[in-house]
């Protein structure tokens, strides 16, 4: 009896419980397993994969929505994978285009490494902007930056949330309101009573991410990296907007070095919603 093409396999929605088949995925592509990622992106989000007769899992992608449940006002789409013995058979391609297509109007987004840009780019995609990755042992020196931080407690919720949304430009409470429980760290920063700025270090293999950063400022910005950097020995890593030229040399001079690049891309807008002034980090990638 043959064995059915890929391309002919049924696409599912995934579930937690696909965790470990996710991983797996990324494993056989030479990725860290990152499965506190994918436990989040699971629950948070929608998985789309096809099921290997053999077992596992033949592709993978996952999408996370925001704004009102009835009409997202922005999806991001991350974590797409092809298992290695499948690659180059189209089967990413017929993934994406189930996705695009379930996901009807709703504006998209994601972050294409150069690998896999030429197929978005293919499927309609557009290049708007670029994040570099950077990672490294931070290490403190020169003048610090002179903003507040605190770590936030259960009474900042609110605040968080009003800003975030104000900032990203859509409604994500239900990626937001998880991140007490799935980082090891959530610090605020402070100005004149109010919160302007928060951001999270959240563990991920052997090093801490560092995502969301939303601050008033780079001034801000830089403080609540230093303030999440001094409480963990662990590399640190985060993707910033190549336009926060500043914030980018200061890590550098810290410690940080550049690690890669992606390129932010969108389907069906022609800018991502909200304020890129204030938005230096994503939370991670994968969810934009």
């Amino acid at each position: 009896m043959s064995t059915p093409s890929p391309t002919s396999l049924p696409i599912r929605r995934l579930t937690p419980r696909d965790l470990v088949a996710c991983a797996d995925l990324c494993e056989n592509r030479g990725w860290p397993r990152e499965e506190h990622k994918w436990s989040l992106l699971l629950a948070a989000g929608t998985g789309f994969g096809i099921d290997d007769p053999d077992g596992g899992l033949v592709t993978a992608c996952v999408v996370t929505s925001y704004g009102p449940r009835d009409r997202p006002g922005l999806a991001a789409i991350g974590m797409v994978l092809v298992a290695e013995r499948h690659a180059r058979q189209g089967v990413g391609r017929r993934l994406m285009r189930h996705v695009v297509a379930e996901l009807g109007t709703t504006p998209l987004t994601l972050h294409a490494t150069p690998y896999g840009r030429p197929l978005y780019e293919e499927l309609g995609f557009k290049a708007i902007g670029r994040t570099e990755m950077v990672r490294g042992h931070f290490v403190p020196g020169g003048p610090e930056p002179e903003v507040a931080t605190r770590a936030a407690t259960a009474g900042d919720l609110t605040a968080i949330l009003r800003l975030d949304e104000e900032v990203f430009g859509t409604d994500r409470t239900h990626m937001i309101t998880r991140l007490p429980a799935f980082a090891d760290q959530l610090r605020v920063a402070e100005q004149d009573g109010r919160i302007s700025g928060y951001a999270a270090a959240w563990p991920n293999m052997d090093n801490h991410v560092v995502g969301p950063l939303i601050a008033q400022d780079t001034e801000t910005a830089k403080a609540l990296i230093a303030s999440l950097a001094a409480r963990t020995d662990r590399v640190l890593r985060t993707d910033i907007d190549v336009r926060h030229e500043e914030l980018l040399v200061w890590v550098k001079e810290r410690g940080l070095a550049s690690a890669g690049f992606n390129a932010v891309m969108t389907f069906g807008i022609g800018e991502l919603p909200g304020d890129w002034t204030r938005r230096f980090a994503p939370l991670t990638v994968a969810a934009g």
